[in-house]
């Protein structure tokens, strides 16, 4: 039987024995809004837990509008939010000088102007101002006193001083936080980096057992931040694997975004019975799998549902290598997993987490990854290169034998795998 990953802009396929069935995880088929563009006007004029989106922009009269927007590596449709959310703007009479797009990310890349481009469109580019968040410069960054937790929240400047704050976004399961969306755009979007990694640092507990998207620490901390910078709207969408919108959610941020947690959940989360032998999967295509670090999500979800002494076998195209600087620092330092995993938890530091998450599956697993890397660099991953799924897949057939358990997940970024017991 042949079966197909998506791999950067294209298709791999393999080929396993008929004797072998593998358990296929698919996401949950929901269609397609038959017209998205007016659900997301309909959603700007009945919104959840806030006024009309007009009412309010007419109640408060900004000067200084602030939309936070994803970056590349987070999918989401800006041709079908923007028109009505622009159309709401120009009817409470703001110019398009008062806006700015603020890109909340992280301790991702700044975007190049090409990448605005491809993201946004040329309409956008064109008529707004669109600004780079730097978690790292601090003449941009101010003090919002502390969390419940007791760390320093340190979030941009230009949040605080927004007169009204917008966050887009996409709702999909998150390896730690549970899903993205919603509050993620302010937390880890926008802060510093030291703000980050103080929220992150819990992720080497969750990732052993990632509670209900209610009790998750790290999500309520995020939710904590969204409130404190005072986000006035958002508006997410949850999109299916060829990601066309089915849902769109507006307004408060828990209330709108935890409804499109729900939809999403329906679709992404997927319950197995027994783990297997070997898992086959992909992060997913472009741009989830434009570097290591975004492709790690795709390893993670074939990870739980494979058995310890297993195979998890990943295609990942990769063509911009590592990601982020600091886990490329970490991983060259060719430590054994068990180290990176101690050090991390020792003194954790943002970067080093993806090396964490790696060293994690490798140091219990066997790795194949399929991409545009080296031998030499798919090592530092503590992964063997394979030059094609198929020959990954013989290797691990050699190693596991006929009568192995197999699983396949061909959207392996987007489907989280979880035990039905």
């Amino acid at each position: 039987m042949q079966y197909e990953l998506a791999y950067g802009g294209s298709k791999l396929n393999f080929t396993l024995p008929d004797s072998i069935k593998p358990t296929v995880i698919h996401a949950g088929i929901r269609e397609k809004l038959k017209d998205p563009l007016e659900q997301t006007r309909e959603m700007l004029r009945n919104p959840v837990g806030t006024p009309p989106l007009l009412d309010m922009l007419r109640a408060k009269k900004p000067k200084n509008v602030v939309i936070v927007v994803n970056d590349i590596t987070r999918p989401t449709p800006y041709d079908i939010l923007f028109p009505p959310l622009l159309e709401v703007l120009a009817e409470a009479g703001i110019r398009d000088e008062q806006v700015t797009l603020l890109i909340a990310l992280g301790i991702h890349d700044p975007h190049t102007d090409k990448q605005n481009l491809e993201v946004y469109g040329e309409e956008i580019v064109r008529r707004f101002r669109i600004i780079n968040h730097d978690g790292t410069d601090q003449s941009n960054l101010v003090k919002l006193g502390t969390f419940k937790s007791g760390y320093d929240f340190i979030v941009n400047r230009r949040v605080v001083e927004a007169d009204f704050l917008i966050a887009l976004g996409v709702v999909m399961p998150h390896y730690f936080a549970g899903f993205s969306g919603g509050r993620k755009s302010i937390l880890p979007g926008l802060t510093s980096k030291e703000t980050v990694e103080k929220n992150h640092a819990r992720m080497v507990e969750l990732m052993d057992y990632l509670p209900p998207i209610d009790d998750n620490p790290v999500s309520a901390e995020m939710i904590e931040a969204a409130r404190r910078v005072g986000l006035d709207f958002i508006l997410n969408v949850v999109t299916n694997p060829a990601r066309e919108v089915v849902f769109v959610a507006g307004g408060e941020v828990h209330a709108a975004w935890r409804q499109a947690v729900e939809v999403s959940a329906s679709m992404y989360e997927a319950s197995f019975d027994d783990h297997v032998d070997v898992a086959v999967t992909c992060a997913s295509g472009h741009p989830r799998d434009i570097n290591v670090y975004q492709a790690q999500k795709g390893l993670d979800h074939a990870d739980r549902i494979t058995r310890p002494g297993g195979t998890v076998i990943v295609a990942a195209a990769c063509p911009e290598k590592w990601g982020e600087h600091i886990f490329e620092e970490w991983i060259r330092r060719r430590w054994e997993p068990a180290r990176v995993m101690r050090e991390v938890k020792a003194n954790f530091v943002l970067g080093a987490h993806k090396a964490f998450a790696f060293a994690k599956v490798a140091a219990e697993k066997e790795i194949y990854w399929i991409s545009s890397l080296t031998e030499e660099e798919t090592s530092l991953i503590w992964a063997k290169k394979a030059n094609s799924v198929q020959e990954a897949v013989d290797a691990a057939l050699l190693k596991h034998g006929p009568s192995s358990s197999w699983a396949c997940l061909p959207e392996g970024s987007l489907v989280l795998p979880v035990p039905r017991h």
